[in-house]
């Protein structure tokens, strides 16, 4: 089997290059081919004898053309209309080499939204979908329709779907061979609709490995919340100069946990894009009264994460030396780390975040922990980004106004713990359990590979 993988942004990336890296475990592994539609694609990097067959180019909006007409434009005067029609161009040489050479196993596996998947379409091989953007819990979840501002999707026709009737078109085409969505609840609405829609998870939440979801709860939780540090983690974001604006009213609203917490130990995991530029970050902090600590060493080593947290730097130091400590604040009982290195650690270690991020954000969910959500001025993460995100997150993911509103939800949460322990279920049935690419990569060598195609499909254990 040859295969080109098509994606649409850093997250699809992602995605993709996990899937890709489970195929290529494969005793017969396909012959691999990548064009990241949007962006550079950095990630494809770290593959393995897979090369890129087209034009790449980093666009102003960073691919969020679709969320302001602004940006659109701006990318338009940066060539984007362009760089389209030469990606078609290339997918449709692939695809023609691939048939004179008499390859009759090509296939296009599309990861991300509507742009590869009508390019996989229009490239004219076999291909699969891989749906990372869109999920029923948009629009609806267990219980039911939820109530919504826009009546954008009301002309849909029954049953219900997230996917519009052009992309849905895309998926039952006779070339499309299988469909991989985010969820349970999407999957049943397009079997439905005569889709091969197949539910194996989704992959952002592999290699994020948690043993603990939640810390508020257990025996004896409430004598161990007083003695151990509280850990938050701060997601302002991945791209410049949008998540240095976030990193405001995310240190903000850090400065009211601390007035509201004052007695209390707390420690701030401060988890930095290696594309930002730490020293942006420290004015900030320096105006919300933090002072570095100048006594932590820096070091790293590989193959551990972040044990239980202590109060002071050089304690953090001592019991976890594997962190990457580049920054390290100070202020009255708190500490605050910035790190680029140890994301998953982040994520691991907090209880609780507070997060104006996409893909970032959805990760802590599906850990089973509780997000506090403040809507930016984007271009991503904006007030009607905020709001589909939490329809998405649903009752994991905490939309305040202001930063002054963070401390106060971070206290009702510690009251109310048959709120949290919904939380924890909640975040683990959206996001689903580890493994997916792995599961996608077994379906994608069955139905396209020559795989025993009676064998069992893989399957959610």
């Amino acid at each position: 089997m040859k295969l080109l993988c098509l994606s649409n942004g850093h997250g699809e990336d992602a995605i993709a290059l996990r899937i890709l890296r489970e195929l290529q475990q494969h005793p017969h592994p396909p012959q691999l081919a990548v064009f990241p539609l949007v962006g550079e694609g950095q990630a494809f990097a770290q593959l393995e004898n897979a090369r890129i067959i087209g034009p790449v180019q980093r666009m102003p909006s960073g691919g969020f053309i679709y969320m302001d007409r602004k940006e659109f434009l701006r990318d338009v005067k940066g060539g984007l209309l362009q760089l389209t029609v030469a990606q078609f161009k290339a997918i449709r040489a692939w695809v023609r080499s691939q048939t004179e050479s008499g390859n009759q196993d090509a296939v296009i596996l599309a990861c991300g939204d509507i742009v590869p998947l009508l390019f996989a379409w229009l490239g004219g091989a076999p291909y699969a979908f891989v749906g990372t953007a869109k999920s029923d819990y948009y629009l609806r979840d267990e219980n039911g329709p939820l109530p919504r501002k826009s009546h954008i999707f009301g002309w849909i026709s029954s049953p219900r779907s997230v996917y519009f009737p052009w992309e849905r078109w895309l998926m039952t085409r006779n070339r499309c061979r299988a469909v991989f969505v985010r969820d349970a609840l999407t999957a049943e609405t397009l079997e439905k609709l005569g889709i091969p829609a197949y539910n194996f998870g989704n992959p952002m939440m592999d290699g994020l490995e948690p043993e603990n979801p939640a810390g508020f709860y257990g025996r004896g939780a409430e004598l161990r919340e007083r003695e151990r540090s509280l850990v938050i983690t701060l997601l302002p974001g991945s791209r410049a100069p949008e998540a240095y604006a976030n990193w405001q009213l995310i240190v903000e609203a850090a400065a009211g946990i601390l007035s509201l917490f004052a007695d209390r130990k707390l420690l701030f995991l401060g988890a930095i894009s290696p594309e930002l530029n730490l020293e942006a970050l420290r004015p900030i902090l320096e105006f919300f009264g933090w002072r570095q600590d100048g006594e932590t060493k820096t070091q790293r080593r590989e193959g551990s994460i972040l044990r239980p947290p202590v109060s002071s730097p050089q304690e953090i130091q001592k019991e976890s030396p594997n962190l990457l400590l580049p920054l390290t604040f100070v202020q009255r009982k708190a500490t605050l780390i910035l790190t680029q290195q140890s994301f998953n650690d982040c994520l691991y270690e907090a209880d609780l975040a507070v997060a104006m991020a996409g893909t970032a954000t959805e990760q802590f969910v599906g850990l089973g922990k509780p997000a506090i959500a403040i809507p930016g001025n984007g271009p991503q993460f904006t007030p009607a980004f905020a709001e589909a995100q939490s329809r998405l997150l649903g009752p994991s993911l905490i939309l305040v106004k202001h930063p002054a509103e963070v401390a106060g939800t971070v206290q009702s949460l510690f009251r109310d713990p048959d709120r949290l322990q919904l939380i924890a279920e909640n975040g683990l049935r959206r996001m689903g359990e580890p493994g997916a690419a792995a599961r996608i990569a077994k379906c994608l060598i069955q139905r396209f590979g020559g795989g025993d195609s009676n064998s069992k499909l893989p399957t959610i254990q």
